[in-house]
């Protein structure tokens, strides 16, 4: 059986560094409901500014977002499902109806707290971001024995982690909508799906991608999802045929790679030309990609170091860009504020795009 996921990120080609943060253990969050647990709230916050855009001293503008780690758990599957929410605060002009939303899936071995980069950009931009924890393939990857890491790594990309985290996304979608006061501050209507790495083979298993086992269709897309954010999209390994998984998903994409956005493991191989494959093969009948020059496979991560600072901060302020541009545009129906469509951004950032395509 082909498995659907298998996704590497640069922390596996580098020695792993010992990580210093507090563990998150599987047993304090089963421990939880699947109520709301307020574990940390912070603010993100602006200075306010005069008429010609300079600070004004001793002035603090309110909030421009909330940040809210919540502990879940789903009992159906005894699975946790942490996650933190990045809220456009209410006091902000265009957080003052219910707001966008996009829940975004890390890659392997990562955690809630990971692309946090995008998820203040959008946040701070009116839409919403819930990123998710997969503890099946999460951070903790990184703990315990090290001559058994490499087992730990495949088993966290089989088939059936693909699946739970898949789960994972329906789980913390339908969990947000249930709690009241976060529910009124969303938009039902308006929900997206987003994902670096295995986080990408997520989002295109809740997006519709059409995977058969057994003579049978997999039942794992999310009707709510209007558009995908993919980042690094891994291919589906072991299956020839793209175009049948990933033709009937009909939705909204953008897609964002680099020149050197290659994963290299034992028994996992995917060149850069598998990322412009997944894109080829996309049904979606509005779709665009933007490839980077230069920047590894973990340039789209909260790390600094890959690509070197320059490269690493330009890369992702393009990425913070596309995304605003790609989502208001899905949203809105139209780009309606200055600036933020694939024709400006692209402009902005022309010295470091290689290769930018649109279908509309």
């Amino acid at each position: 059986m082909a498995p659907l996921g298998a996704h590497f990120p640069e922390h596996f080609m580098k020695p792993v560094r010992t990580l210093t943060t507090p563990r998150l253990t599987r047993r304090r969050l089963l421990a939880l409901t699947g109520g709301v647990a307020l574990g940390s709230l912070a603010l993100g916050r602006v200075c306010a500014q005069d008429a010609a855009g300079g600070v004004v001293a001793g002035v603090e503008a309110p909030p421009a977002f909330r940040i809210i780690d919540m502990d879940w758990a789903d009992a159906t599957r005894d699975r946790a499902v942490p996650v933190r929410l990045y809220l456009p605060d209410a006091s902000q002009p265009q957080a003052s109806q219910p707001v966008p939303l996009v829940v975004f899936s890390h890659g392997i071995g990562g955690s809630r707290l990971g692309y946090s980069y995008l998820g203040k950009h959008l946040a701070a931009n009116g839409i919403a971001c819930l990123h998710l924890q997969h503890v099946g393939s999460d951070r903790n990857l990184w703990f315990g024995n090290p001559f058994t890491l490499v087992g730990r790594l495949q088993k966290a990309a089989d088939e059936v982690e693909a699946r739970a985290r898949a789960a994972d996304l329906h789980f913390a979608l339908t969990t947000l909508l249930a709690q009241p006061e976060l529910a009124q501050r969303i938009d039902a209507s308006r929900i997206a799906a987003g994902g670096h790495s295995y986080g990408a083979n997520t989002t295109m298993l809740a997006a519709g991608a059409r995977v058969q086992r057994g003579g049978e269709v997999l039942q794992l897309a999310e009707p709510l999802l209007k558009g995908a954010l993919l980042l690094s999209s891994p291919p589906f390994y072991g299956e020839r045929d793209l175009s049948r998984i990933l033709g009937p998903i009909t939705l909204p994409t953008l897609h964002i790679t680099t020149t050197e956005d290659v994963i290299n493991v034992p028994g996992y191989h995917s060149p850069v030309e598998d990322r412009l494959a997944v894109y080829q093969a996309m049904g979606s009948r509005q779709k665009a990609l933007a490839v980077f020059e230069g920047g590894s496979h973990s340039i789209f991560t909260d790390r600094t170091g890959p690509g070197g600072p320059e490269l690493n901060a330009r890369v992702k302020q393009a990425t913070q860009d596309f995304a605003l541009a790609f989502l208001q545009s899905l949203f809105n129906g139209s780009v309606q504020a200055p600036g933020v469509s694939f024709t400006a951004v692209r402009d902005k950032h022309a010295a470091l795009i290689h290769r930018f395509d649109s279908v509309a």
